[in-house]
């Protein structure tokens, strides 16, 4: 993680125990996608009037290479979670989960635009964010820092090979993903 984690507590005491366990979890996250860049834990106990003991609601939030994760336990009426560390617990499964899916989403739509992309050539960058790619066919086709696969935009340079798949934009010819040509397995997992 290149951040260190942060763990805000509302409304509950701070322990040292419950700081141990979620830089645990935090870190055991990157098991399933080593390049999360940081990692956010709110641990609250909300107001409640009506009800007696503490229900803790615990929030991840993990930001990663071209997305953010976000994933709350919000079960206010879930008896396990008067342990903060069941709480705890639930919150990083989820998050890990989700961490899994991300990853399954990625590796498909790695696949799937592997079969059907066409080569080129990066013919002009700009430092806003987007650029132009020579097809083989010799027509420029417009791409966006977005549609650069694995947050790879900034390695890009003039004359550098990708791979792109094409659609037709509102000004014409656009990629709607480009990958850096020898990087296709590299980044499969983050």
């Amino acid at each position: 993680m290149k951040l260190p984690v942060q763990i805000v507590f509302r409304n509950c005491p701070q322990s040292s125990s419950i700081v141990s366990l979620v830089e645990k979890k935090a870190k055991q996250l990157e098991r399933y996608f080593p390049r999360i860049m940081g990692c956010r834990v709110v641990i609250e106990v909300p107001h409640q009037h009506q009800h007696q003991g503490n229900l803790y609601r615990v929030f991840v939030d993990l930001t990663l290479p071209g997305n953010e994760l976000v994933v709350g336990r919000n079960r206010m009426l879930h008896e396990a979670h008067q342990d903060v560390f069941v709480a705890i617990r639930d919150s990083f499964k989820a998050a890990r989960r989700r961490l899994q899916d991300l990853v399954r989403k990625r590796r498909d739509q790695s696949k799937r635009f592997q079969k059907g992309a066409t080569h080129g050539t990066i013919v002009r960058l700009f430092p806003e964010g987007y650029g132009f790619i020579e097809g083989q066919n010799g027509q420029e086709v417009y791409f966006h820092r977005n549609s650069v696969l694995n947050s790879e935009f900034d390695r890009l340079t003039v004359g550098a090979p990708v791979r792109f798949s094409e659609e037709t934009g509102e000004e014409g010819p656009q990629a709607s993903t480009v990958h850096l040509a020898g990087s296709e397995d590299k980044h499969l997992c983050g």
